[in-house]
């Protein structure tokens, strides 16, 4: 079998550049470049399901300030290859573990030259990796933005009381539902969206319309706790119809002919780079950094961090209509007030929801800017 070529470069904004870093933690990573070796890095990690393109708007501006954006293809994702998602194995599965994770980072820094980092930069399931390296490492990330996704701390070393079984509770409401982190983690998820009906293109328009400002129901809102009654009040995308794959959820929301045409921060042929690339690796590896969650596979190694903080300078983006900032009841609030004792500031930016640096990228990237000027 021959090996992937790095992104082509007429898929990119000009500036941008595709290569391969190999023997990485077993990895070899595709990494999207702007700007020189040697200026200040910042190194910018995605989410689910997503890829380092997802950092296409905002790199030539960090470029242009004179910074050095780095910007891999995570393990499970893209053309970064020498992972493994086959279900049943134990192994495959712990190697999507967080420390794990901030060890392919640091690998990568490392082989690329660099000690120490201007900042890490995580959207969405980046940004706990990127909450990891700075609360592990901060001799070299030396700032942290997190996207979309607060971080409450490490896990405590003493469980809470038990909160029930928040699922057949859900499972039992009048309409009922189930989280889609758990769902994320069966064993027909990848099947039900890699081999959906409508197909991966359309299941991938219809996904990132839902969770954006374009679906104007996207009204998020502070949830009372972790119950049934209040999950159930997130859209579908989030706690869905108990009998419903995610591509039949997604389905109820295509957006028309029209607002596809609209969809300047997305265009169907910026689409395509991401609905190849799931077409050929499918959705596997992307869902083992959930049920890496959803199993509590690392939690008693994370537990060694119990109570540490992220001390280095940090700051929290996310869009107005993402509900992303509120899904875990209390985690917002947690985030500014214990787990990151420099925070410098927390943005919920209008016209945006879940995909802020794509949807809202000239705003995102001011932040960004100010911020490492600081």
């Amino acid at each position: 079998m021959n090996e992937l070529a790095p992104l082509d470069s007429s898929a990119l904004p000009a500036g941008m550049r595709a290569r391969f870093v190999p023997d990485i933690n077993g990895l070899r990573v595709h990494v999207l470049e702007a700007g020189s070796a040697g200026q200040p890095c910042v190194l910018l990690l995605h989410g689910f399901p997503e890829l380092a393109y997802s950092w296409r708007k905002v790199m030539p501006a960090l470029a242009d300030a004179g910074f050095h954006a780095v910007a891999p293809d995570l393990r499970g994702y893209g053309r970064t290859t020498g992972w493994h998602a086959d279900y049943d194995s134990d192994a495959d599965l712990r190697s999507f573990r967080l420390l794990n994770a901030v060890r392919d980072q640091l690998g990568l820094v490392h082989a690329l030259g660099i000690r120490s980092l201007a900042a890490v930069v995580g959207h969405d399931f980046g940004s706990p990796v990127a909450a990891w390296c700075a609360l592990v490492r901060p001799d070299v990330f030396r700032s942290v933005v997190l996207m979309s996704a607060p971080f409450e701390g490490p896990p405590a070393l003493t469980p809470g009381a038990s909160r029930g079984d928040i699922h057949a509770a859900m499972a039992k409401l009048p309409r009922p539902r189930k989280h889609y982190q758990w769902y994320y983690s069966t064993r027909p998820a990848n099947e039900d969206m890699w081999h959906c009906k409508q197909g991966v293109h359309a299941f991938l328009r219809a996904y990132y319309h839902h969770k954006s400002a374009d679906w104007r129901q996207n009204k998020p809102f502070r949830l009372q706790g972790w119950t049934a009654e209040e999950l159930a009040k997130m859209p579908t995308y989030y706690i869905m119809d108990l009998g419903e794959t995610m591509a039949e959820t997604v389905a109820h929301e295509m957006p028309s002919a029209t607002e596809i045409a609209a969809c300047r921060w997305l265009p169907d042929s910026e689409l395509a780079v991401y609905s190849t690339e799931y077409e050929r690796n499918s959705f596997a590896g992307g869902l083992q950094w959930y049920r890496r969650g959803t199993t509590g596979l690392d939690t008693s190694e994370l537990q060694l961090f119990a109570g540490r903080t992220i001390d280095v300078p940090s700051m929290f983006i996310a869009g107005s209509s993402d509900w992303g900032t509120y899904q875990r009841p209390g985690a917002f609030e947690r985030m500014q007030e214990s787990a990151c004792t420099s925070m410098v500031g927390c943005h919920l930016l209008d016209g945006a929801g879940h995909w802020v640096q794509q949807e809202q990228a000239e705003r995102v990237s001011e932040l960004l800017l100010d911020f490492l000027r600081r």
